[in-house]
């Protein structure tokens, strides 16, 4: 077997219809279109969503929802992820910069300190939100929070 002896298998293959070739064909006249209508026109192209004339689902349904333009995006920074951080790099304070440095964030997100974990050392934490129960945990161990 050579790659010039390769065929496909018997009848796994068609000829294409050639439409449009006269009455003898059986494919001419209408070539397969059938009669009038916008579809049986060249350079036919229907709109995306048209439903022949029945007002489209997307204009049916209402509109839902809206987007608050006074809501901010946090980045949610666990107590126990804190924890790990004093612990790793000695640290007593932790803002912005020291997460920025541990490659949490971007230094440009806003962030928010969340209760979830443990904390055992005495930080001052500098964020730009606190969780009640992250606050609580926070001066709970002789800790401070400043909000930026």
């Amino acid at each position: 077997m050579k790659l010039n002896n390769l065929k496909p298998a018997v009848g796994s293959t068609h000829s294409r219809r050639r439409i449009g070739r006269g009455p003898g064909s059986g494919l001419g006249g209408t070539s397969t279109r059938g009669h009038k209508g916008a579809k049986s026109r060249s350079g036919y192209k229907k709109k995306i969503g048209f439903e022949g004339g029945q007002m489209p689902l997307q204009r049916r349904v209402p509109k839902a929802g809206f987007k608050n333009i006074n809501h901010k995006e946090y980045f949610a920074v666990n107590l126990s992820t804190l924890q790990k951080l004093a612990e790793k790099d000695n640290l007593t304070k932790i803002g912005i910069e020291e997460l920025k440095a541990a490659g949490l964030t971007n230094g440009k997100q806003l962030v928010k300190v969340l209760g979830n974990g443990e904390l055992k050392a005495k930080l001052e934490v500098s964020a730009n939100a606190f969780s009640k129960t992250a606050e609580e945990a926070i001066k709970a161990v002789g800790g401070n929070t400043t909000i930026i």
